[in-house]
């Protein structure tokens, strides 16, 4: 079976870009480049789904982002 998340890069000061995958909160990973942080994605999704499947965990649908999620702001 296959699965699609929808997945949210944002560029990082630093340089690099941080990913998040809204439907699956406990995702959030690095790459250096767009693709390597797509790449990145995708193995935290495949290791994540794997875990649930073996586990028995349900397997979350994707997020509706039409409404973007409220941030909590972290201060430094």
């Amino acid at each position: 079976m296959e699965y699609g998340y929808t997945t949210l890069f944002e560029p990082i000061q630093e340089g690099g870009f941080n990913v998040v995958v809204p439907a699956i909160p406990e995702i959030c990973t690095f790459g250096e480049t767009l693709e390597e942080a797509g790449e990145m994605a995708r193995d935290a999704i495949r290791c994540y789904l794997e875990s649930a499947l073996k586990t028995g965990e349900p397997i979350p649908g994707d997020a509706d982002i039409s409404t973007p999620p409220s941030l909590t702001p972290v201060l430094p």
